[in-house]
């Protein structure tokens, strides 16, 4: 294999091929199992689970749908619906942004927050279980400042704020 020049791909190597299959199999089995853990405890998948967090998390329980969404990582379409199967939940709704009007925020429901606290611990054990209790106290270092590293590579030039890397 080449290790590259301007006008050849650096094909990854043995090892780096193993460790990206390793990631790629562990990202997928872990989300898979949080997805399992969450739709058995709380009928909901992991990423509208995300969502209310972010919303419990924030002044109020509320947020901008545009900054919800560049939060959690997902489309506006794709929040959108999200939201919409929340409010018919009853565990959020949508008002309208007092300083712009075109702006809409999302807004944990106390309905919302008891579901949440109610979830939390399963899925807190159900992540210790998959991946902290897995680690050592030097892994899960180690863990944590290489995601930090990619999430700071891969962010969008907005010059968004990365709240999670605090």
């Amino acid at each position: 294999m080449s290790t590259g020049t301007d006008d050849e791909p650096r094909w990854l190597s043995d090892d780096e091929q193993r460790t990206w299959q390793a990631y790629l199999q562990a990202g997928a089995l872990l989300e898979d199992h949080l997805d399992r853990q969450l739709q058995r405890d709380a009928g909901m998948p992991h990423t509208y689970y995300g969502l209310l967090v972010w919303l419990a998390r924030a002044p109020r329980r509320r947020m901008r749908m545009t900054e919800l969404a560049q939060n959690a990582k997902i489309t506006r379409s794709r929040l959108s619906h999200a939201v919409a199967r929340l409010e018919k939940s009853g565990w959020v709704r949508r008002e309208s942004c007092p300083s712009d009007r075109r702006g809409q925020l999302a807004i944990l429901t106390d309905a919302g927050y008891a579901v949440l606290e109610e979830t939390a611990p399963g899925h807190v054990e159900a992540v210790r279980g998959a991946l902290f209790d897995r680690l050592s106290p030097e892994q899960v270092q180690q863990l944590g400042d290489i995601c930090r590293i990619m999430a700071e590579g891969l962010q969008p030039e907005t010059g968004a704020d990365l709240p999670w890397l605090r």
